[in-house]
């Protein structure tokens, strides 16, 4: 057994230690807004925060994060109501949506420390998170957005 808090809530989980947390969060929580990109952490797609930082769930074990706070994008606002998901809407960010999760999870640890951050700063922070869809120029006016009306 393992004790992990995601999104505020207590939680003992009966998995091996060694468990990523991507498949904890999917499938022993339900929490299936992360999601399975590369398995390597190359994407970005299962980006969570512990603790406020960003971190890749593909490969990170679950024992890891015991006694740390788990942030899913489930728990970055229940209602959509956090200015980038209201940002990511107003831009129309999405095509097919599979990498905005992750996306969304590693531009919220940026704007939670440089509220008013360059087009630079973005670029150099949201790298490697990688978008399929090719919709970067979108993220990055939707980080924007936020930063201006966040």
């Amino acid at each position: 057994m393992v004790q992990i808090n995601v999104n505020g809530k207590s939680h003992q989980v009966d998995v091996e230690p060694g468990t990523p947390l991507l498949w904890v969060l999917r499938d022993v929580l339900g929490l299936t807004g992360t999601k399975y990109g590369c398995g390597i952490a190359q994407c970005g797609a299962c980006t969570v925060h512990v603790n406020g930082e960003p971190m890749r769930s593909c490969v990170t074990q679950v024992s890891a994060v015991a006694g740390k706070r788990v942030v899913t994008i489930e728990g970055l606002s229940p209602t959509s109501s956090h200015p980038l998901q209201k940002a990511w809407i107003a831009e129309q960010v999405p095509q097919c949506g599979y990498c905005q999760s992750g996306q969304i999870m590693q531009a919220a640890t940026l704007l939670a420390k440089n509220a008013k951050p360059s087009r630079g700063e973005i670029v150099r922070h949201m790298n490697g998170n990688i978008c399929r869809c090719g919709t970067y120029h979108r993220i990055i006016a939707a980080i924007q957005r936020a930063s201006r009306e966040g």
